[in-house]
């Protein structure tokens, strides 16, 4: 049964399918503890075929770190329609989807693993991140940002990144509320630097003019609110 599998796929389904399986092993236990015959038992292909298709389990660990490094790229396309908190907000659930689907690789491609070091592995990590702040500037209808709103994006997107790999280790915030952190935490860094910046101020006024009542960064300002001394 295997033999008539091989013959109908061509080398690049092939490759697609052992990437495929690859990242779903990865993504449950470490690199190290995944071995070639698990991964053509899972693949239902005899190991030799394996090493046709990549020289070896470092180079199939890249490229399903390249493919988890593309899917997390794209999580941040998102329509640009509606008010912008409600946008960051389904990026986050997506994005903790992910983490959550694929833990031990997500791990291993943000802090590195058998390619740690490597400036292809490297690569991936920075191009996740630039597509990130990209898509932001879209997000935003920015072209040419200010330092403060570079400053302002990238930060986000490293705490964003830092926040999931240390939720992973124990999960001690339910998921949902640290999803609307991270949004409210986009909103506080933005207004941080409004207060800095006239430029920061117009894209914060942008932001908000567009917020429902009921919407992720009208409920920041409500908790801050409360949080305020009241008069005795």
């Amino acid at each position: 049964m295997t033999n008539g599998v091989r013959r109908r796929m061509g080398v690049e389904q092939r490759r697609e399918q052992l990437i495929a399986v690859a990242l779903d092993l990865f993504g449950h236990r470490s690199p190290d503890d995944v071995s070639i015959d698990e991964i053509a038992a899972a693949a239902g292909i005899s190991r030799p075929l394996v090493y046709h298709y990549f020289p070896g389990k470092q180079s199939l660990y890249e490229a399903a770190l390249r493919r988890a490094a593309d899917e997390l790229a794209a999580l941040f396309d998102e329509p640009r329609e509606g008010p912008l908190g409600e946008r960051l907000l389904r990026v986050m659930r997506r994005f903790f989807d992910f983490v959550e689907e694929h833990a031990t690789g997500f791990s291993a491609l943000m802090r590195g693993g058998p390619a740690a070091g490597s400036s292809r592995t490297c690569a991936m990590i920075d191009g996740v991140r630039q597509a990130a702040y990209e898509e932001m500037l879209d997000h935003l209808s920015v072209r040419s940002p200010a330092p403060r709103l570079e400053l302002a994006l990238r930060s986000w997107i490293s705490l964003t990144e830092t926040t999931a790999l240390l939720w992973l280790d124990g999960r001690r915030i339910p998921r949902a509320e640290l999803e609307l952190q991270l949004v409210h935490a986009f909103a506080a860094l933005t207004a941080v630097s409004a207060a800095y910046d006239a430029d920061m101020a117009e894209v914060l006024r942008r932001i908000l003019a567009d917020e429902p009542a009921d919407g992720p960064l009208a409920d920041l300002v409500g908790r801050l609110g409360a949080l305020a001394p009241q008069p005795s």
